[in-house]
């Protein structure tokens, strides 16, 4: 099963998400470990006001800590590389004349067409030699078990001596494989390392120029452009969606993504986007849309067996020669058909 850029969020690595739940478990427990003389200490006595605190939800404590001066999202709005997203994003709007709303989509598709695909077109070149690099690897775990056997037996090993040897030089073996082949799983991830920070960039840059808090000379008149650069039912790309079709959209189009590689925690991922796209300015909806709308065609393209062959993929047994078919058939039989 092949692993593709999924969402707005182009496929997050489970280890992100355990270490970012690891934080907020021990955010959480700092938090309970507070003593009560600290809250004395500021005129806030445990007992009613405190209970009003505790039922502060955690979304909403974090965002008014991150809203605070000095707090990490100002910090990330100020940062270099989002200046240099605003740029980029004022460039492309002076340089075609567009509005607000055709630059934010030429801008999404220039920069989807010239680093994401390709990155995405490596990733399925790796995955693919390391798919056929299995049948090898299993035939040297085959014979590496028996090898071990035998020497457990004459030197008298405990089991724990022989699988710790033999874990040893399977994980030996492989690398040398990896290495005779240049493609260590690891550089399929260059994907999500380039594309997650981008999209994180934009969307900062983006909201920075609706509410005027923008890094450059220009920003007041840049968000008055947004607010008349709109089209059709969103006119005003600093305000939020109040027809919820642009939240919707994002996250119909991000389900459609990760049914084709079906993780239940991607599946919550892009429900939740939902109401969280209702409550940005739309020109951030705008751009996660069309991010997603890319993604989901690059996913298709991807598995079209003349482009696969034009990235020079190699082919693999996972490979179909109807591609589009097969997923059309499992869509039907999945969501449609009633047996």
């Amino acid at each position: 099963m092949r692993t593709s850029s999924v969402g707005p969020l182009d496929s997050l690595p489970l280890p992100v998400c355990s270490a970012v739940a690891m934080l907020c478990r021990q955010g959480a427990g700092c938090l309970r470990s507070l003593p009560t003389l600290r809250l004395r200490a500021r005129g806030l006595q445990p007992g009613r006001s405190s209970l009003r605190l505790q039922a502060l939800p955690v979304w909403a404590a974090a965002s008014v800590s991150a809203a605070a001066p000095g707090g990490w999202y100002e910090a990330l709005a100020a940062s270099a590389p989002v200046r240099a997203a605003e740029e980029v994003l004022l460039g492309a709007q002076a340089a075609t004349g567009l509005p607000w709303w055709g630059s934010i989509m030429l801008t999404t598709v220039a920069l989807r067409g010239a680093v994401t695909l390709p990155l995405a077109a490596y990733q399925h070149y790796i995955l693919a030699k390391v798919e056929n690099l299995q049948p090898e690897i299993k035939s040297i775990a085959k014979r590496l078990n028996q090898e071990v056997a035998v020497c457990a037996h004459q030197f008298g090993w405990s089991k724990r001596v022989a699988r710790l040897t033999y874990l040893k030089n399977m994980r030996r073996l492989v690398s040398e494989l990896y290495v005779r082949d240049n493609c260590h799983p690891f550089k399929a991830t260059v994907l999500v390392w380039v594309q997650l920070p981008m999209w994180v960039f934009i969307s900062v840059a983006l909201r920075n120029f609706s509410t005027g808090a923008a890094h450059s000379e220009a920003a007041v008149s840049v968000q008055e452009q947004l607010a008349a650069g709109g089209v059709l039912w969103f006119p005003d790309l600093t305000a939020v969606d109040s027809t919820w079709i642009l939240p919707v959209s994002v996250g119909v189009v991000n389900l459609l993504i990760v049914e084709m590689y079906v993780t239940h925690f991607v599946r919550a991922v892009s429900v939740l986007m939902i109401p969280i796209a209702a409550t940005v300015p739309s020109s951030l909806v705008l751009y996660w849309l069309c991010s997603s709308l890319l993604g989901l065609s690059q996913n298709l393209l991807l598995r079209s067996p003349g482009f696969r062959h034009l990235c020079r993929i190699p082919t693999t047994k996972s490979d179909s020669e109807t591609p589009y078919k097969d997923l059309s058939a499992a869509f039907y039989a999945k969501f449609l058909s009633r047996k």
